[in-house]
C-alpha cells in the first residue's frame, strides 16, 4: 500500500526529548534531530549550542498523512514544551532553543497560524504564545550521536530529570495515537 508521506520540522527545545515523542506516534514513519533557521553551513552541535549560527535545533518529522495529521503532530509540539518561553525551555536558554514551526507548504503555515490563534482564543498559557512560524529553507541532519539519545542514553542525567519525565507524561496523555 502506497503511503501519503510529508514531512514537518519543529523546534521545541532540546531536540532529544521532541524527537522521542514523535517517533512514538503511530503514522511517523521517521523522526531525527538536526539544525535549520540559521545562517551557517553544515553546523555542528557545538556551533548551535554557542548561539552564534541563528539555528534552531529541531526534530524533521517523516509521517504517513493517512494516518496522523498535521494538526495531530502540532498538539504533540505544543504539549512537549512552553510555547510562551522565549528563546529557551525551562533552563535551557539561547535562540537554539526557541519555539519554531518551520513549514514545508502552505497549508502548514495556515494550518499553524490557526492552531496558534485557537490556541491563544483558548488562554491555555497566561503569557502569549512567541513560536515562530518560518519556511523551512535548510536543514541540516544532527550528529549521530543525537539520534534517539534517549533510548541509548537513558542513565544521561538530562535524561532522567528533564527528558524522561516529559516522554513519560506524553505517553499517557497521547496514548491512543501511540505505535503498538
Amino acid at each position: 500500500m502506497m503511503k501519503n508521506t510529508e514531512e514537518a520540522t519543529f523546534g521545541a527545545g532540546c531536540f532529544w526529548c521532541v524527537e522521542a515523542c514523535f517517533k512514538a506516534l503511530d503514522g511517523v514513519i521517521d523522526a531525527f534531530p538536526g539544525y535549520a533557521g540559521g545562517d551557517t553551513l553544515n553546523p555542528t552541535y557545538n556551533e548551535v549550542c554557542s548561539g552564534n549560527t541563528n539555528h534552531a535545533e529541531v526534530v524533521r518529522v517523516v509521517y504517513d498523512a493517512d494516518k496522523v495529521s498535521f494538526t495531530q503532530l502540532l498538539e504533540v509540539f505544543f504539549f512537549v514544551h512552553d510555547p510562551t518561553q522565549l528563546n529557551r525551555q525551562g533552563n535551557d536558554i539561547g535562540t537554539q532553543y526557541r519555539s519554531v514551526i518551520f513549514h514545508h507548504t502552505e497549508e502548514q503555515s495556515l494550518i499553524a497560524k490557526k492552531t496558534i490563534q485557537k490556541l491563544m482564543d483558548e488562554k491555555l498559557w497566561t503569557n502569549p504564545i512567541v513560536t515562530q512560524i518560518e519556511p523551512l529553507t535548510s536543514f541540516y541532519r544532527a550528529e549521530d550521536y543525537h539520534h534517539d539519545y534517549l533510548q541509548f542514553n537513558p542513565e544521561n542525567t538530562y535524561c532522567q530529570f528533564v527528558v524522561r519525565p516529559k516522554y513519560e507524561k506524553f505517553k499517557l496523555v497521547f496514548a491512543d495515537l501511540l505505535k503498538d
